[in-house]
């Protein structure tokens, strides 16, 4: 009788570790798949648009080709470019790690502001062909390709890039409140730590 009583607590004190063991791994493997599905969320996003600009630019073009014999020609037109820049974030960029012990996306490293897309409405005025020097489909593509170019080059002298700056707190509480969906906490400790460094450099 006694050794069955002690069979028993011995077969309850196997199955008791074996079922705890089986129920921390099961945890641990619950944990680590909650921080992938995370991380990938937030890669998700990918770019994050914060500020958005308009440009309304004049563009003269002007184009003179010589031929065999000396002689050039002229061909120009005036483009009006209306165009709609936008500037944010790529979140691709973003250096996250996970701490599964205490639930927690660590944060170390966060993008500058970069511009995401330009929309151009293009037209042409004033187009006026040389009598050996013709405007053609390849020229209007290349005049399009400039036409953006030219925005491009016209967004560091605004203040778009300065906006989009101030603007990344928000992109970081974003973070934050994917992060929260499942119990978990950004932790963004570094980046006011690089932030504050800088300041004292300066």
């Amino acid at each position: 009788m006694e050794l069955i009583i002690l069979g028993l607590v011995i077969g309850l004190g196997i199955s008791y570790v074996i079922s705890k063991r089986f129920s921390v791994s099961k945890k641990k493997n619950l944990v680590e798949k909650q921080s992938v599905i995370l991380l990938d969320k937030i890669k998700k996003v990918s770019k994050l648009i914060t500020v958005e600009g308009d440009f309304s630019e004049i563009y003269h073009h002007e184009n003179t080709k010589e031929n065999f014999w000396g002689f050039s020609s002229k061909k120009k037109a005036i483009v009006l470019i209306q165009a709609k820049a936008h500037i944010g974030f790529d979140f691709r960029k973003i250096k996250l790690a996970a701490n599964t012990e205490k639930k927690e996306i660590v944060l170390s490293d966060f993008p500058q502001p970069e511009v995401v897309s330009i929309e151009c409405d293009i037209k042409f005025y004033d187009i006026k062909n040389g009598y050996l020097n013709k405007f053609g489909t390849e020229d209007f593509t290349s005049l399009n390709k400039e036409a953006k170019e030219h925005v491009l080059n016209k967004i560091p002298e605004s203040n778009l890039i300065q906006l989009a700056n101030k603007e990344a707190l928000e992109a970081i509480l974003l973070m934050e409140n994917i992060v929260e969906t499942i119990g978990w906490k950004l932790d963004y400790t570094a980046l006011e730590a690089n932030e504050a460094h800088k300041k004292i450099s300066k």
